[in-house]
């Protein structure tokens, strides 16, 4: 910086561009990168292979690599995967004792790191150095007896070796910790592998003592079974049932001491263990100990014959109706829960394959129906009754390929087969079968099977991508809408359950929009956004003006505090009223009115609930012409219509207007004959206005389309009192009364005919 007489700084000057234009040629920074790329600007040459010719190279090598190790470990002592490789580079040199000290520099670091001693353990072994091993190990499982790996590996290493002696001495010291099941399990084959089956017993006593649960009491009875020693095996489960008591008492142990007893064709032994443990169990918790004590019944007592000849004689049947009908699939599932009643896995298992074989010939998804419920049933049985996990999953994929997924699937066998995935605990697999789904047959019900699993696991991230994927899928359905913004609601992301919401309202299609609308409105009502509500209800109002908006639009007005609250309702109302008039559905503008009504009543003063009194329309019952689908006369039909205030107001001479009318037509159709005016009688008189026929009508009165005329007419046919009739009179006198006396009857009777025309139209 150039520096002035008085020592401040000066700021040099920036040169001005002139020419602000853009250049013609211009240069993205993506050109400029695929340049490089293509130029190889930022490649860097490899470095050189060296190769190493003489032991004073190779020293000079060592020397770096252990400076660089050494710096390493001296940055950060406790990341051990340092200290690890720094080993092993030293074991691949051959250095075994520089590696065994780097490991126990390593140790004195981190004595409770597992994987340091198993590392260590295992130079030790690859190297031969069986004593440092047992050295290793023995150090290993005094300060970290609870890891069951180092003995498991221990002993390993004791019984390759041949060393049996040492290594049921390290397993005894491993059983003075108590340790999990398998790991009793190991010592006792251990013990059979050497034919020491005393040794074993033993170690089973000790077993059942510290684990006394019920399987292990009848994995000993078993292992005695096993072995030949019947006697030993009957007083385990002897002593088993007394150490259990009555207190606890659990039926698998009676049905695997029954199923003993039944293999020594000790059937009465068999019937007294059954009766001992039903009079001493629950029902409700010895539904497995009553089945298996009918099926004996059945094999063995005194029933046995008749139960059989009913079994075959059932299973002949289905089998001659299954043979008629191989698709019917109703015989094949009674034919189907009869052999799982009493017959084994194998028999259950061939008939199930016989039955899924017969697949609809129609590709059609209503012959499927009936038929899917069977491989349902089949992968049910595998993994609830059989409990085999392979074939269950085997079924489920054998069923998901059968399928024609182009034309019609079931989401029922995706959901139950992720389902099973989960219960396995693989959710990895089970998200990948839900992926295949959506992918091959996107379903409404598939989708929301998949969010309520995520929903589930609390994958909430997942849920949102998915909930993605299905308004891409089905953009009009608001139920999908809706349910995205409530999570987004429960997770607190208010903003993008708005965001979710306006998105929704702007769809072209929706199947149920006020369904959305409404959940829009409450969404805003819960959060307390009462100027953003009064907003949604004014845009609501700007596409529809259904009767229901303008009443929930007041209602919600009227429920916020304040002191303007009924006023501001008393404004929807009229406009609502305004915005009504021209609504052909009168009942929606009566519905507004009753409202408005209730409200003045509850809030309101006399005057305005004189004032909304005066709103509301008068009903009238009417007439008018049934038309029948072929275009025939169907007669008449009554019904209610009504009639407001400013209507009436509009329209008062309707009934006058239409009686003349049919008056005038009653008298063309008549023949054309002379009759004489009468001045002097005020009765019969021209209507309208001087001057205008009969039938016509000014421009200024309203004529009625529907020719609607309310029903108020007098018991002889008249019209009522209120409305009034003229008849048309000549000019000239009649020649006698008795003709004036005819022409008035025949007047008479015409009124009454162009009333009763009148009231019909």
């Amino acid at each position: 910086m150039a520096s002035t007489a008085a020592g401040k700084q000066r700021i040099p000057k920036v040169a001005k561009v002139k020419n602000k234009a853009p250049a013609e040629l211009q240069i993205t920074a993506e050109q400029l990168l695929r340049e490089a790329k293509e130029r190889e600007l930022e490649l860097l040459p490899p470095p050189p292979k060296q190769k190493i010719t003489d032991k004073e190279e190779l020293n000079d090598y060592k020397l770096r690599k252990r400076k660089a190790f050494e710096d390493n470990i001296r940055k950060n002592r406790t990341i051990i995967s340092n200290w690890i490789k720094y080993a092993q580079w030293e074991e691949s040199l051959t250095e075994v004792q520089r590696a065994r000290s780097i490991y126990e520099r390593a140790l004195d670091v981190d004595h409770r790191n597992v994987t340091l001693w198993l590392k260590y353990a295992e130079m030790e072994m690859k190297s031969r150095q069986v004593n440092h091993a047992r050295n290793i190990w023995d150090r290993a499982i005094t300060i970290l007896p609870r890891v069951n790996q180092f003995w498991y590996k221990y002993t390993y290493m004791e019984e390759t070796l041949g060393n049996v002696a040492g290594c049921r001495q390290a397993f005894e010291r491993w059983m003075e910790w108590e340790p999990e099941e398998q790991a009793w399990h190991s010592y006792i084959n251990f013990e059979l592998r050497y034919k020491e089956v005393d040794k074993g017993r033993s170690i089973y006593e000790r077993f059942v003592t510290v684990h006394p649960e019920v399987k292990n009491w009848i994995k000993y009875a078993r292992f005695e079974e096993k072995h030949g020693y019947i006697a030993h095996s009957r007083k385990v489960f002897e002593r088993a049932a007394e150490f259990f008591g009555e207190e606890h008492v659990d039926e698998r142990l009676f049905v695997a001491f029954a199923r003993f007893e039944e293999t020594q064709k000790e059937f009465e032994r068999v019937r007294v263990i059954y009766k001992y443990a039903l009079d001493r169990i629950p029902k409700q918790q010895a539904q497995e100990l009553f089945k298996n004590y009918t099926v004996f019944e059945k094999k063995f007592g005194d029933r046995r014959g008749i139960e059989d000849v009913i079994v075959n004689k059932r299973r002949f049947q289905y089998e001659e109706e299954v043979k008629a009908n191989p698709h019917n699939y109703d015989a094949w599932f009674d034919y189907l829960r009869l052999v799982e009643s009493d017959a084994d896995p194998d028999t259950v298992r061939e008939v199930y394959e016989r039955a899924i074989a017969n697949v609809p010939p129609i590709r059609e998804k209503r012959h499927w129906r009936r038929y899917i419920y069977l491989w349902i049933n089949y992968a049910l049985y595998e993994e609830l009754e059989a409990t085999d996990v392979d074939r269950t999953r085997q079924v489920y994929e054998a069923c998901l390929d059968l399928i024609p997924h182009k034309k019609f699937t079931f989401a029922k066998i995706w959901l139950l087969s992720s389902q099973f995935e989960i219960r396995q605990k693989n959710l990895q697999r089970a998200r990948k079968i839900m992926g295949t789904a959506i992918g091959k047959c996107p379903k409404n019900k598939l989708l929301k099977g998949y969010i309520e699993l995520e929903l589930q696991l609390r994958e909430f991230d997942r849920c949102r991508t998915l909930y993605q994927k299905y308004l891409e899928f089905g953009p009009e359905n608001c139920t999908t809408w809706i349910k995205f913004a409530e999570l987004e609601t429960i997770l607190g992301d208010v903003d993008r359950a708005r965001a979710i919401f306006e998105l929704a309202i702007s769809q072209p299609r929706l199947d149920m929009p006020e369904v959305l609308w409404k959940s829009y409105i409450d969404f805003e009502i819960e959060q307390e956004e009462f100027g953003k509500t009064r907003n949604l209800y004014k845009r609501l109002l700007q596409r529809t003006q259904h009767v229901k908006v303008w009443i929930s639009y007041a209602k919600f007005e009227l429920s916020l505090e304040g002191e303007e609250r009924v006023r501001k309702c008393r404004q929807i109302f009229e406009e609502a009223n305004k915005s009504l008039r021209s609504c052909p559905e009168k009942e929606e503008r009566l519905m507004l009115l009753e409202s408005w009504r209730d409200l003045e009543a509850q809030f309101g003063s006399d005057a305005t609930h004189q004032r909304v009194a005066k709103l509301l329309p008068e009903k009238v019952k009417k007439r008018r012409k049934v038309t029948a689908e072929d275009g025939s006369d169907a007669g008449w039909e009554e019904y209610y219509d009504y009639i407001f205030p400013e209507d009436a107001a509009n329209q008062p001479n309707l009934k006058l207007l239409a009686m003349a009318k049919m008056w005038k037509k009653k008298q063309q159709q008549e023949p054309a004959a002379p009759t004489a005016r009468d001045d002097s009688d005020d009765d019969d008189g021209g209507v309208g206005a001087p001057g205008k026929a009969p039938g016509d009508v000014s421009p200024e009165e309203p004529t009625r389309d529907d020719g609607g005329v309310p029903e108020k007419v007098d018991g002889d046919g008249d019209v009522a009192p209120e409305q009034q009739t003229y008849d048309d009179r000549d000019d000239s006198d009649s020649s006698s009364s008795e003709d004036e006396g005819d022409g008035r009857e025949k007047k008479k009777e015409a009124g009454k005919t162009s009333a009763e025309e009148a009231v019909s139209l």
